[in-house]
C-alpha cells in the first residue's frame, strides 16, 4: 500500500495541529458553558421570600436624593426689550435690559411611605406620599442704565421649596430572576409647596421671585428590585416634568422677562418594603 506523503508535509501537520487545538478549545468552552448553566440553574432554586409578590398589599418607606431644576421659556424678543419701570432697589437703575436668565439646580432629599397594590403578575399600583426638600436659584444678568451710565449687574434669586407630594405610579415589572427583578414606572404627581411665598406681600427693597403653591408633574422612571431574606430593597432613577407654569405673576423685571417657568426634578430613590 503506498505511503501517504501528505502526512509528512509540515504545512499539513500545522493545519492538523491548529484544527485539533480549535476543537479542543470549542469542547472546553462547551464544557465550561454546561457547567456554568448547571450552577446557574442550581442558584435559581434559592429564592428569598418566594411568596412576597403574591400578597395583595404591602407597604414600606422611601429615602431619596433629588435635584430640583427649572425649565425656563423667556418672553418673545426679551433680549431686545428695555424695562423702564424697574421696581427692584437692588438693581438701582432708571431702566435695564435682561441679558440672560438661567437656573442653577441644587441637591435635596425626600422621605416618604410606600403603599403597593398588586394588579397582576407584572403590574402594581403604587401611592407614595412624600415630603421633599430642596431649592433652586435663578441667575439674572442685567445691563442697567443709571444717570447716563451703563453697568452689568448679576443678581441671584434663591427659591426654596418644601413639597408635599402624592405620586401615583403604575409599575411594570419584569419576570423575577432568582432574587432580582427590573421595572419601569410612570404616573402623575400632585404637589403642594409649603415654602411658597405666593401670598406674601412684595417688598420693594428686595423683590422676591415667588412660586404658586400648587403644581403637578408627570413622572417616568426605571429601577431594580432585590429580594433579601427579610425585606425587598429597590432602587430607581426618576424624572419629573412639571405640567403647570408655577411663576407668580407680578409687575417686576424678574417676572416680566419669563413667559413660562416649569419645575423639573431628578430623583434617585431607595425603597425598603
Amino acid at each position: 500500500m503506498p505511503e501517504n506523503k501528505s502526512l509528512h508535509n509540515p504545512l499539513v501537520l500545522i493545519k492538523i495541529d491548529k484544527s485539533l487545538k480549535f476543537r479542543h478549545s470549542v469542547i472546553t468552552a462547551f464544557i465550561l458553558l454546561l457547567f456554568s448553566v448547571n450552577l446557574f440553574g442550581q442558584a435559581r432554586k434559592v429564592e428569598n421570600m418566594p411568596t412576597y409578590d403574591f400578597s395583595r398589599y404591602h407597604f414600606g418607606f422611601i429615602l431619596a436624593v433629588n435635584q430640583m431644576h427649572f425649565s425656563i421659556r423667556p418672553t418673545e424678543g426679551l433680549y431686545y426689550k428695555t424695562f423702564d419701570a424697574v421696581q427692584a432697589n437692588e438693581i438701582n437703575a432708571d431702566s435695564a435690559m435682561i441679558y440672560s436668565i438661567e437656573h442653577q439646580p441644587s441637591f435635596g432629599f425626600t422621605v416618604g411611605i410606600v403603599g403597593n397594590l398588586r394588579l397582576g403578575n407584572y403590574f402594581d399600583l403604587r401611592l407614595i406620599p412624600s415630603l421633599s426638600f430642596g431649592e433652586r436659584n435663578l441667575n439674572y444678568r442685567f445691563l442697567k442704565y443709571r444717570d447716563g451710565n451703563t453697568e452689568i449687574v448679576e443678581i441671584t434669586k434663591n427659591i426654596p421649596s418644601t413639597y408635599i407630594e402624592t405620586p401615583l405610579h403604575l409599575k411594570y415589572k419584569s419576570k423575577r430572576l432568582n432574587n432580582f427583578r427590573a421595572y419601569v414606572l410612570t404616573g402623575p404627581n400632585l404637589r403642594i409647596d409649603l415654602a411658597s411665598e405666593a401670598k406674601k406681600r412684595q417688598d420693594a427693597a428686595e423683590v422676591q421671585v415667588k412660586l404658586n403653591q400648587l403644581d403637578a408633574a408627570w413622572e417616568l422612571g426605571v429601577g431594580f428590585d432585590f429580594y433579601f431574606e427579610w425585606f425587598k430593597f429597590g432602587t430607581d432613577i426618576k424624572m419629573s416634568y412639571g405640567m403647570f407654569d408655577v411663576l407668580k405673576r407680578e409687575n417686576n423685571i424678574y417676572t416680566l422677562g419669563i413667559d413660562q417657568l416649569r419645575s423639573k426634578m431628578f430623583q434617585v430613590s431607595f425603597t425598603f418594603e
